[in-house]
């Protein structure tokens, strides 16, 4: 689970780098727009990782003071 959320995070983003620098927003060019029932999706689904991976702050230190 880790792993994939690290990897929608990652792919949010490259999106969100597109967006600041070229103006263009990879996933509703994908998937019709930024209204798209999938696209809206998809900014689901990398919302929800990226709330995910705010755990890898908290277990990372419970992790070294375990060592």
């Amino acid at each position: 689970m880790d792993t994939l959320a690290l990897i929608l995070a990652i792919i949010g983003c490259l999106n969100w780098g597109l967006v600041g620098i070229f103006q263009f927003d990879l996933v509703a060019w994908l998937f019709g727009g930024t209204g798209a029932l999938f696209s809206r999706l998809v900014y689901t689904i990398v919302a929800l990782a990226g709330l995910w991976c705010i755990s890898f702050l908290f277990r990372r230190k419970s992790v070294v003071e375990g060592e």
